[in-house]
């Protein structure tokens, strides 16, 4: 059989138009809490280097803070839960390809970041960057870091302005174990990442000589992550994360793992009860 030109055009122009009808149906099919349920599991990506927000213990297990979150969520639903640890570096990408269904793991918000991935308000923490170096270091302002090396996880918003603004030479890795060996080892004369990750470190007799060394700067509330396409989802994580605030469930994880008390759940707290 043979085509007109005109016949070609109008062919592939429906073909291009069913396409395209194709994959918008299929990205407003995404239903996670269906899914979820159909295979009665949640798969949630979580920090396993970030203690005590998430980490191994002992026995090889995650646990953390945010895994008691995770597992708070998947009871909810009457699922079981796998957790997989991710990095800043591809948190999200885990949550774009369906590797998870949800991601609880320490990220903070940002427009760029909510481009990719949902996420849902409220948010359920807030943190700041610190810089984390040795007690004589004799670093008083962020600008002390002009032409010095300071070691960075990949993925973290504050490299650029680290870099950019202060003038320091980024050494960046993807987790913290790596970063904080190099610290150890005298590679960077500081770590800059989240204020929050450094309580895990306070009481290890190791980082006794260490201490945030900087005034805190951009404060950040931290955010959950899901597919961009599933309001459902987003919707059911949003109610479940008023009801935490009003009810001041995560105030008692903050206490549970020994975490300073924070202005921003309080403020959560007061704002939702």
């Amino acid at each position: 059989m043979q085509f007109t030109k005109p016949s070609v055009v109008k062919l592939l122009g429906l073909l291009a138009a069913t396409a395209l009808f194709s994959g918008t149906s299929a990205w407003a099919q995404v239903d996670t809490l269906a899914s979820i349920k159909q295979k009665g599991k949640m798969v949630v990506g979580v920090k396993a280097d970030y203690k005590p927000f998430g980490y191994v213990d002992p026995s090889g297990k995650v646990v953390g803070f945010e895994i008691d979150m995770a597992n708070e969520i998947a009871k909810k639903l009457g699922v079981s839960i796998e957790v997989i640890p991710v990095v800043a570096a591809n948190r999200m990408e885990f949550v774009k390809q369906g590797r998870t269904d949800l991601m609880i793991a320490t990220m903070s918000y940002k427009p760029d970041r909510a481009e990719v991935v949902a996420i849902p308000e409220p948010f359920y923490y807030a943190s700041a960057a610190a810089l984390f170096a040795k007690k004589n270091s004799g670093l008083k302002a962020w600008t002390d870091l002009k032409g010095k090396t300071v070691c960075g996880i990949q993925g973290a918003y504050y490299n650029r302005r680290t870099g950019d603004e202060f003038g320091a030479k980024l050494l960046t890795f993807k987790g913290s174990t790596e970063a904080l060996a190099a610290l150890e080892a005298g590679n960077c004369v500081g770590m800059v990442f989240d204020s929050t990750f450094y309580a895990g470190l306070t009481g290890e007799a190791k980082w006794a000589d260490y201490a945030i060394m900087l005034p805190l700067i951009d404060p950040e509330p931290w955010g959950m992550g899901l597919r961009k396409e599933d309001a459902k989802f987003a919707a059911f994580i949003s109610d479940t994360l008023k009801e935490w605030h009003k009810t001041g469930f995560i105030i008692g994880l903050e206490k549970k793992w020994g975490i300073s008390p924070s202005p921003y759940l309080v403020e959560q707290n007061a704002k939702f009860k």
